[in-house]
């Protein structure tokens, strides 16, 4: 994609189909006369004189102690500088949506049109009575530190400017355990800085509370080393002056253990990684070039400690991995302010992470077998589900160790269990696959390419490096829309109704005819079927020419899953095919099954989808809680769609005990475990988060997902197959660019997991 593609992508992405990217949303019921004048006049006047008999009943009474402001000016957007306010706003915007995403708090972002630091602080001040806490953002140095220190001690909320802080706390969770692998102490490492604006000094000085010292430590801006000299430095770059004689970066790095780079790209050469000490540690966190590049640094050195801003690469010093976390203890417990011991609660509590064991679901995001503890690994993964019952309990324990928290928590096993309740909207799933996807990309056959929707998908999938696309369909149409759609790449166009694929046709028809001439296929049928596209296709993945198989967009499900049936075979000791879809839904990601194949299973059917269903979601990182879905509960009724669900339950009860899986059983009790427990504490499920739910048959379950798609916005992965020999997957009829993109995530995993189980053998 061009340019100016990928401008008008962004341009549509933020005013398509409602202009920016966070609303507010209710949180009470709206629909009755009765509820409006609870919700305004006259109900609300009960809270508001409980408020003003005790102010601290606004946060039992309303939303601010779940309500963040994220506050810029604009003078220091990004990589963009003093845009203004407006042209901040979709940075603050996205800032909110993260803030909603990791740690489920809500923002207002707002806009603050001066760049008067006394304006600036007193506009702030002014509106902090709305909020529980306020993040700055994007605002220019040196005038951010002293907006952050009058605001932290003027006000009794917590208060941070994320810019400088948050690279500081992560890079030094970072920091810890790169020191321990290199076999070091802090107190003896020499450091060069290049960089001395906010996020520098904020690393600079986080470190020297973890042991640095202030005399080891060399920084640079663009006009060279600070000197004490220097009279155009701020008094916080004053610290970090040195008395020495000018020098230029690669004399610095002469003997040093840290570079640490917050400044351009492609500075550092091969030559000074050289000069720096043994096990240099070497954090370059320029975007979207670091300082020198991470493959380049590892081939130059091969005991280097690397980290950078990119997710490309091992080691991302990514500040989502602590702004929402700490924003959320220090709410929970209605704290005063963010401080040093809140901040150092917060680095303790990442470098510990690092070292557990990596859940398998993050193992699973990354296509790794085992991530451990080592260089590779000195900081969690943004895709870590640990992190907000790890780091916001971190910083809400030292906020009341400290004195500074209001409501201490009293029951933390409670806590915890709110927080990973609070991630149930989150749709870490999506993002785990397709960063699993991107690991190791495959061949993907798109055979209905000559439509619009379905070449902007393939481009994705090229763009973001998930597969390398093949794209099936008339010649000419794809060239035109490639053109349309700026997809400029070379990638392979095949159209099977040319003279051109006259050899290819025939041979696949020849290996079709040969499998299937005692089923009554001629060889004249099998030439015959070869010019239809998704039996073509599925020929290419037979025989080896593609790794996966995507189809579905403009044909009803039945006429592309019949070729598919034919010519794939089932895998091994697999008797059946069935389907499942992923559910991102607000409780988290649930598996529904079967939504496309089977119309009426038997108890013995039932019992196989649930099987092959608990082995995609464990595949997944989900580990399977299966609730077998019927109109009656246990018994209650004896009707044969009953009946055949309960006879599947007790055939998976006595021959698969491990799994956690029970029925029959109504869909509300399934979903709501406190009344489950209450009417039913014998079941397996009692007490259980269920998160996969299996259907008595095609209707029940293809009518529920698609409801829950349309009516609730559920975004749905699916139907995936289940069952099959090779990477074959169908679309819905109609499915939407985003739907397909994750679809050939979903086939380019099931291609990596094909290519293991061959390993293996």
């Amino acid at each position: 994609m061009d340019k100016n593609s990928k401008r008008l992508e962004a341009l549509l992405y933020h005013a398509k189909p409602t202009p920016g990217k966070i609303q507010v949303v209710p949180t009470k019921k709206h629909a009755t006369q009765r509820d409006l004048s609870l919700a305004y006049s006259p109900g609300v006047a009960e809270p508001c004189l409980e408020i003003a008999k005790d102010i601290n009943n606004v946060y039992k009474y309303t939303s601010k102690g779940n309500l963040v402001a994220v506050i810029s000016n604009g003078t220091a957007v990004l990589g963009l500088g003093d845009i203004g306010p407006e042209a901040s706003k979709p940075v603050m915007e996205g800032k909110g949506l993260l803030f909603k995403i990791f740690a489920g708090i809500d923002v207002f972002d707002i806009e603050v049109g001066t760049k008067d630091v006394e304006e600036f602080i007193q506009t702030v001040k002014n509106i902090a009575p709305t909020f529980g806490g306020i993040n700055l953002e994007d605002i220019k140095a040196p005038e951010s530190f002293e907006i952050e220190r009058r605001l932290v001690e003027e006000l009794n909320i917590p208060v941070m400017h994320d810019d400088q802080h948050g690279t500081a706390i992560i890079s030094s969770a970072a920091l810890i355990n790169a020191v321990e692998l290199a076999g070091k102490k802090t107190e003896d490492l020499k450091m060069v800085v290049s960089g001395a604006g906010s996020a520098a000094l904020a690393c600079a000085n986080m470190y020297v509370l973890l042991g640095l010292k202030v005399e080891n430590i060399l920084m640079f801006n663009s006009k060279g080393v600070l000197t004490k000299d220097n009279s155009a430095l701020s008094e916080m770059q004053l610290k970090y002056a040195t008395d020495k004689k000018p020098m230029n970066l690669e004399e610095a790095l002469v003997g040093a253990d840290i570079f640490l780079g917050l400044s351009s790209g492609d500075i550092m050469t091969p030559k000074m990684l050289l000069g720096m000490a043994d096990n240099p540690i070497v954090f370059a966190m320029a975007n979207p070039n670091p300082e020198i590049a991470y493959n380049l640094a590892i081939s130059t050195r091969k005991d280097v400690i690397m980290a950078t801003g990119r997710s490309d690469h091992p080691n991302q010093v990514n500040n989502v991995l602590g702004f929402p976390y700490i924003f959320r203890g220090a709410l929970d417990v209605r704290a005063t302010k963010i401080n040093e011991e809140m901040k150092m609660a917060a680095v303790h509590a990442l470098a510990a992470l690092a070292k557990e064991t990596v859940p398998e679901q993050v193992n699973i995001a990354y296509g790794a077998t085992k991530l451990t503890f080592g260089r590779d690994y000195i900081i969690p993964s943004p895709f870590d589900p640990r992190l907000i019952a790890v780091v916001a309990p971190a910083v809400a324990k030292a906020a009341m160790d400290s004195g500074v928290a209001l409501n201490p928590i009293l029951d933390w096993k409670k806590y915890e269990s709110e927080l990973f309740d609070r991630m149930g909207s989150d749709n870490k799933m999506v993002r785990m696959l397709i960063n699993r996807a991107k690991t190791d990309p495959k061949k993907i056959v798109f055979a209905e390419a000559d439509h619009l929707d379905v070449l902007k998908a393939a481009q994705i999938v090229y763009e973001e490096g998930i597969g390398f696309p093949i794209l099936l369909g008339k010649k000419d149409v794809i060239l035109e829309l490639k053109n349309e759609l700026g997809f400029d790449a070379d990638v392979p166009i095949i159209d099977p109704k040319t003279p051109e694929e006259l050899t290819r046709k025939n041979k696949f028809a020849k290996a079709y005819w040969k499998s299937r001439q005692r089923r009554g296929i001629s060889l004249f049928d099998a030439q015959n079927l070869m010019r239809e596209r998704n039996y073509f296709a599925a020929m290419m993945v037979n025989q080896g020419e593609a790794d996966a198989l995507l189809s579905g967009y403009s044909r009803s499900y039945p006429s592309v899953v019949k070729p598919m049936l034919q010519l794939i075979d089932k895998a091994p000791g697999v008797s059946l095919i069935a389907t499942t879809n992923l559910m991102m839904t607000s409780r988290g990601p649930m598996f529904l099954s079967d939504t496309a194949i089977n119309t009426n299973p038997t108890a013995e059917e039932l019992a196989k989808i649930a099987i092959m269903t608990a082995k995609v979601a464990k595949l997944f990182g989900v580990p399977p809680v299966i609730a077998m879905i019927s109109y009656s509960n246990f018994g209650s009724s004896t009707n044969d769609s009953a009946t055949k669900v309960r006879e599947a339950v007790e055939y998976l009860h006595k021959h698969h005990p491990q799994m956690i899986i029970d029925g029959e059983i109504q869909a509300d009790f399934a979903l709501n475990p406190e009344m489950l427990k209450a009417k039913f504490p014998f079941s397996k499920l009692a007490g259980k988060k269920v998160n996969t739910l299996i259907f008595p048959n095609l209707e029940s379950a293809n009518i529920t997902y698609k409801l829950l798609k349309e009516l609730n916005k559920v975004d749905s992965i699916g139907p995936i197959m289940l069952g099959m020999g090779k990477p074959v997957h169908i679309f819905q009829l109609g499915a939407s660019v985003e739907e397909m993109v994750n679809m050939a995530a979903i086939a380019v995993i099931d291609a990596q997991e094909l290519e293991k189980r061959k390993v293996k053998k």
